[in-house]
């Protein structure tokens, strides 16, 4: 009886952690809202004087491809980027800390026209942080 009393509470404790924190791709707000925050971030670059020269030579609709793709697989959604390494995509940018800043400014203002809870940007944004050495460590 204890051990069923026991396991009964462990049940009950893992489906309470389990809504207190769901799914990043679901609390993020799925697939649309995905697309609205790539969306909105290509609108955010196309308008920042300092930040559009790193992204002018890319081809909008495979960035808009791609990006989304690649925030949905660190969202842990239902989908696989393809694209190239961030070593690779950023190779011979020299992207100073400054700009690099500002990129992730512009991705929290996509995400809040998006109206991305406050949380999930905040996971999102946990879940690419190491990131940061492999896009400003690629001069070469």
């Amino acid at each position: 009886m204890l051990v069923r009393m026991i396991f009964i509470l462990l049940v009950l404790y893992c489906t309470a952690c389990a809504t207190l924190n769901p799914p990043l791709y679901l609390e993020f707000g799925g697939k649309e809202r995905i697309a609205k925050v790539s969306e909105y971030f290509i609108d955010e670059v196309s308008f920042d004087a300092d930040i559009y020269p790193y992204f002018k030579d890319s081809g909008i609709e495979r960035f808009k491809e791609m990006f989304t793709a690649h925030l949905c697989q660190q969202l842990e959604g239902p989908c696989k980027y393809t694209g190239d390494t961030m070593v690779d995509v950023h190779r011979g940018m020299n992207i100073n800390e400054a700009d690099f800043n500002r990129v992730v400014e512009l991705l929290m203002n996509a995400m809040d026209r998006a109206n991305v809870p406050v949380t999930a940007q905040n996971r999102l944004l946990n879940k690419l942080a190491p990131m940061r050495a492999e896009i400003m460590l690629t001069k070469h």
